[in-house]
Parts: structure tokens; C-alpha cells; sequence
């Protein structure tokens, strides 16, 4: 590498040292000398350049391979992205559209089931008011049959009475030391007769009111069963619980 140094510093010398070729900047060297010169310079430089320029080559075919190299995986990776997104977005869009039908189709089971409830509530409560009517005829007529039996009676009684009283005032009439005591006794059977139709009929009428009584207090309870069933309904709390009710 001295030699190539040297070289390069003779032929400084000789440009700087040539006649110039006025008016130009041009200037007259020996040939002979300076290719001398550069033949030692050639000579003189290492074989590793050659290699180095070998290098620098390979280098830029390498650079310019990896960056072919590049944008196809940018392409590729562009378009693999652009598949996948569109998958994700198609995936999407079936579990929405599912996630939709089973919400439709749970909206429209609860509907179904809420109708059956109330259907089932009404229909319910229509047979219970139906069998409170029923036994409310059922307890009337028989507080009315058992009434007018129970009037009859006393009617019967009273009449008995009221026949036997004059029968036995007639007899007593014919008698004249016991007029007064047949009269007397004659007004104690009549009172006696009426006072046991007044304790009959009291007793008729109180045997009534229980009776309406019991089914007013059934028929209260009833309501309220229902009731308590129609708001279960309308707040949803679930099943209403008059079921359980008429099950006990």
C-alpha cells in the first residue's frame, strides 16, 4: 500500500509540474511516465478489493432481494389481514345474528308462557267464582228450605197449640167453677204457642245468617286469592301460589 501512495503522490507532482495549454486549464504530461505510474499503482493495489467490490455487489442484489422480499410479505400480510377481518366480520354477524333469533325466540316462549298464565289464572278464578256462586245458591237454598221447614214447623205448632188451647178453653168453658183457670191457661198456651214461634223463627234467622255468613268470609277469601294471583301475574314474580292454596 506504500507504493500506491507514493505513485499517487508522483503523479500530483507531474500535473502540478506540466505546461499548461493556454488559454485552457489543460496541461502536458509525459504518458510514459504516468503510466508508469499507474501501472505500479494497479499493481501495487490489494487483491481484497476486487473482493470488497464483490461484496458491495452481492450486497445490493441482497438488499434489493429482501426488499422484493419485504413488500410480498407486506402483501401477503395485507391480504392475509384482510381476509381474517373479513372472517372476524362475518363471524361476527352470524353469532349476532344468532344471539338475536335466540332472543326473539326467548322473547316469544316468556309471551307464550305469560299468556298461558293469565289464561290459565283467568280460567282459574272464573271457576272459582263459578263454584262460590254455586255453593252460595246451594247454602241459600238450603238456609231457605230449612227456614220455611223450620216456619212450617213452627206454624204447625203454633196452630197445634193454638187448637189444643181452644179445645181445652171450650172444654173449661162448660165447667163454670174453672172458667177462670181455663181462661188463664187457655192465654198461657196461646203465649207459650206464639213465645215458641218467635224462639223458632229467632233461631230460623240466626241459622241463616251463619250460613251467609261462612260463605261471605269463603267468597272473601276467594277474591283475595285472586287477587294476589292477578298482581303475581302482572309484577311477575313467577307462578302465582293460589294454586298451592286450593291444593292444601
Amino acid at each position: 500500500m506504500y507504493r500506491v501512495f507514493e505513485a499517487l503522490d508522483e503523479l500530483v507532482a507531474i500535473v502540478e509540474e506540466a505546461r499548461g495549454i493556454p488559454p485552457t486549464r489543460s496541461c502536458i504530461v509525459p504518458r510514459g511516465d504516468v503510466l508508469e505510474l499507474l501501472d505500479d499503482v494497479r499493481d501495487a493495489l490489494p487483491g481484497e478489493l476486487d473482493d470488497a467490490q464483490d461484496v458491495l455487489d452481492i450486497r445490493d442484489k441482497i438488499v434489493s432481494d429482501a426488499r422484493s422480499a419485504a413488500e410480498v410479505t407486506v402483501t401477503s400480510a395485507n391480504e392475509q389481514a384482510g381476509h381474517t377481518i373479513g372472517s372476524a366480520r362475518e363471524e361476527a354477524d352470524r353469532i349476532l345474528a344468532d344471539a338475536k333469533a335466540h332472543a326473539d325466540r326467548m322473547v316469544a316462549e316468556a309471551s307464550a308462557h305469560a299468556d298461558h298464565l293469565v289464561s290459565t289464572a283467568q280460567a282459574e278464578a272464573d271457576r272459582v267464582v263459578a263454584d262460590g256462586n254455586a255453593e252460595f245458591e246451594a247454602v241459600t237454598g238450603r238456609a231457605r228450605l230449612e227456614s220455611e221447614r223450620m216456619i212450617e214447623a213452627g206454624k204447625a205448632s203454633y196452630d197445634r197449640s193454638v187448637a189444643e188451647g181452644e179445645a181445652e178453653r171450650d172444654r173449661l168453658v162448660a165447667q163454670t167453677e174453672v172458667v177462670r183457670a181455663a181462661h188463664a191457661e187457655s192465654a198461657r198456651v196461646i203465649d207459650g204457642a206464639h213465645a215458641e214461634s218467635d224462639r223458632m223463627r229467632e233461631e230460623c234467622d240466626v241459622y241463616v245468617d251463619s250460613k251467609l255468613a261462612d260463605f261471605e268470609e269463603t267468597l272473601s277469601n276467594t277474591l283475595r286469592t285472586v287477587g294476589r294471583g292477578r298482581h303475581q301475574l302482572r309484577s311477575g314474580a313467577g307462578a302465582p301460589d293460589y294454586a298451592a292454596d286450593y291444593r292444601r
